[in-house]
């Protein structure tokens, strides 16, 4: 399977580290990273989510980030319209794109503790999603 990564440079103490254990696990499941994209922060991702998508020789998109909550709300609409568009981008081009962003309404030491376990699913996710993708085609 190849896969892309796309990660949000915001909170990159934190995504960098994501991104190291996303490829571990992907090397353990013997995926093949054909695109490693850095984007300013997890608002940004859709339209490169939308690229990748598009290339024939790409099976699925995994995305970190770390959304962590400040004084406002804005977390909260970053999370949701970056959720809601990735959702659509995975159903128009039926592809994996898994979701491994953590927040919104979280502290930043909530985010170290979600590292692994936030990146290792969203490589899992891509494999379980288009495994059965195929059992239905």
């Amino acid at each position: 399977m190849n896969i892309a990564i796309v990660v949000s440079e915001f909170n990159e103490e934190i995504t960098s580290r994501m991104l190291e254990v996303a490829k571990e696990k992907a090397n353990s499941m013997q995926l093949t990273i054909s695109h490693i994209c850095m984007v300013p922060g997890a608002y940004d991702m859709p339209i490169l989510v939308d690229q990748l998508l598009q290339n024939q020789n790409i099976d699925g998109v995994a995305t970190l980030g770390a959304i962590i909550k400040g004084q406002t709300k804005h977390d909260e609409v970053i999370s949701h319209a970056t959720a809601r568009s990735l959702t659509d981008l995975s159903l128009k081009y039926q592809k994996p794109v898994s979701l491994g962003i953590s927040g919104p309404g979280m502290q930043e030491r909530h985010a170290y503790a979600r590292i692994r376990p936030v990146a290792e699913r969203a490589i899992e996710a891509l494999v379980k999603i288009s495994k059965e993708l195929e059992k239905i085609k």
